[in-house]
């Protein structure tokens, strides 16, 4: 019997599944996701799938449709500057931060991060290296040392690790991770808030590159 310290209700498995699958790809925006059809993918009941779809909703991933199902949200132009205009303001705080207030352990697992990004990106799995490169901003935030500042990445992760996966240069972005990433253990704050606000030009351009892609 499984100890009840590692019980995991089987909605916040089908949330993880299904959250996992919208921001790596697998399910594209404008898809549907009808309870009926998803449980039966899964092997589950309806309820943890309702469940799952509310969660999804609330995190800004999914948008509720009338009676029984949703649709995997497409982000708007408008949506995406809204985005990028909070992540500008909290990441350039939230870089900051961590470089004047980081610990030795805190470090160590930027450290990881990043070097989980430069071996996924070097492999070429996109998934890993996209991965890795959310979880790289997220330690940041937690380096930052500022309770409300990490409140506020968790409302908002889900769709901020969307945004950081709206790219295909999984190297140069590492690249520029790693530079941060010697910036902040430097503590060379000036040096961090410029290269914080080249990396968020990389990233507008990356978007947009995207979205020209797909419109043709």
């Amino acid at each position: 019997m499984t100890a009840s310290g590692d019980f995991t209700p089987e909605s916040e498995r089908v949330t993880r599944q299904l959250r996992d699958e919208i921001l790596d790809g697998v399910r594209r925006p404008g898809s549907r996701l009808v309870e009926r059809e998803v449980a039966e993918h899964l092997g589950v009941s309806r309820l943890p799938v309702r469940d799952a779809l509310k969660a999804l909703v609330a995190e800004g991933l999914v948008t509720p449709r009338p009676r029984s199902w949703a649709v995997v949200r497409e982000f708007s132009p408008s949506d995406v500057a809204d985005l990028d205009e909070v992540r500008s303001a909290l990441e350039t705080l939230a870089f900051r931060l961590a470089a004047q207030r980081h610990t030795r352990a805190g470090l160590e697992r930027l450290r990881a991060d990043l070097d989980a990004e430069l071996d996924a990106a070097r492999a070429g799995d996109a998934v890993r290296a996209r991965r890795a490169a959310a979880d790289f901003h997220q330690t940041v935030t937690s380096l930052a040392a500022n309770e409300l500042l990490n409140e506020m990445e968790r409302v908002l992760r889900s769709r901020m690790r969307w945004l950081l996966g709206q790219h295909d240069d999984l190297l140069g972005i590492a690249r520029e991770h790693e530079s941060l990433y010697d910036a902040i253990a430097a503590r060379d704050v000036d040096r961090v808030e410029a290269l914080v606000l080249a990396h968020l030009t990389t990233s507008r351009r990356a978007i947009t590159s995207r979205r020209d892609r797909e419109r043709d």
